[in-house]
């Protein structure tokens, strides 16, 4: 029995479960190599911290065998991995030559193992606010230069100079077009809304996500070939719905709806989502497990909703409000599962969250068997209490 706090101010009993779910407690799968995935399904994977890792303003100290040993992880249970996106804290913590290493390393890594790999493109390595959208335009170039150096695929991140700079959407639809052009392989476009980054606000060129979608669209539509998919995180699946509609044939909608992707993932009789989760980062065995038996009729169909229903209460306190936190739950997970030796993160964004809101994810983590030692995670659990000043 452990004690956790509650938001109510109170110390609440609860008893872990003593043995992992089925899915974590068998460990990676094992997919058929002669069978085509029922989705394309990237995690976000999230850094590791070195242990003594400095704070707010310091250059990132990363731990590169634990980071690196968690992306295996995610390979081996046979998700792909999205490389230095939001999750991995860029422009919060993680710096643009610490992202660059980070993709090459990874880019690596996956070339070892023949694991599936996209990278973060952005234009966050600007010394300040971009005064022309060439510079913008430049920025992203720099940075495409090292993920297709590295040998990887590239999503072109939102950026947030471009936001602060752009007057409307014609100047969204300048940029990317000289952007999407130079690529060398097709990318996917990102859709990051302003509950992930309030700095993303009127994205696209309005803060009407109407107007907003039409310019998106309007990329997608003059690229043809060129564009692999369109991720979207906007925590509305209805509005995700209509627009993956009217994608053009072969251009995948990427679900980062990290509220509704069950429904989202399996999708209706006008087709389906993809998808590209944050939340998948600790989620990935129970995932890969569901999205597995996906294609396996009505019967792979329940399964899969069986075993990803019950996470979503998890993915909801996670990225509960303010949303741009949601990371310092998802390291705190690792750290119980005993994928890092530490809970810290870069900037010191392991403080960013309450004590109740770090129990109440424990607690639901547990609750569904995420955790593959509950013994450990317990004791981990309780170890985090006691030194805030819990009674054991």
């Amino acid at each position: 029995m452990i004690r956790l706090p509650g938001a109510d101010g109170q110390l609440h009993a609860y008893e872990p479960r003593p043995e992992p779910a089925p899915s974590v407690a068998r460990g990676p799968g094992r997919p058929d190599p002669g069978r085509q995935p029922p989705r394309t399904v990237f995690a976000a994977a999230h850094v590791v911290a070195a242990p003594y890792a400095a704070g707010p303003g310091a250059p990132a100290a990363v731990d590169w065998d634990a980071t690196l040993a968690f992306r295996h992880h995610l390979w081996a249970h046979g998700l792909r991995v999205a490389e230095a996106m939001d999750t991995a804290q860029r422009g919060a913590g993680l710096d643009w030559p610490a992202a660059a290493a980070l993709i090459r390393r990874s880019a690596a890594e996956a070339r070892a193992v023949g694991g599936g790999l996209v990278c973060g493109v952005g234009t966050d390595h600007l010394a300040g606010p971009a005064r022309t959208l060439h510079e913008v335009v430049a920025a992203y170039e720099q940075q495409l230069a090292v993920v297709e150096g590295a040998g990887a695929d590239a999503v072109l991140l939102a950026s947030r100079a471009l936001a602060a700079l752009a007057r409307g959407a014609d100047d969204y639809l300048w940029v990317y077009e000289r952007v999407v052009r130079q690529a060398a392989r097709p990318v996917v476009l990102h859709w990051l809304g302003p509950m992930f980054d309030p700095a993303l606000h009127g994205y696209w060129g309005s803060a009407d996500l109407d107007l907003a979608g039409e310019t998106l669209l309007a990329v997608v539509a003059a690229h043809p070939g060129r564009i692999d998919g369109v991720k979207v995180s906007l925590l509305d699946a209805d509005r995700e719905v209509a627009l993956r509609r009217r994608l053009p044939a072969g251009v995948r909608c990427y679900t980062g709806d990290d509220f509704h992707y069950p429904q989202l993932i399996a999708g209706d009789g006008h087709g389906h989502s993809d998808a590209l989760l944050g939340v998948f980062d600790p989620l990935a065995p129970l995932a890969a497990d569901a999205v597995r038996g996906l294609g396996d009729g009505p019967a792979g169909r329940q399964r899969f909703h069986a075993l990803l229903e019950p996470t979503v209460p998890l993915a909801r306190h996670l990225f509960a409000a303010p949303t741009q936190y949601y990371k310092t739950g998802v390291v705190l997970l690792a750290w119980l599962a005993g994928h890092q030796r530490d809970f810290v993160m870069l900037g010191g964004q392991h403080t960013a969250r309450s004590l109740p809101h770090l129990a109440r994810a424990y607690q639901l983590a547990d609750t569904i068997g995420l955790f593959p030692d509950p013994a450990l995670a317990q004791a981990r659990m309780r170890h985090l209490l006691t030194g805030r000043g819990v009674p054991a």
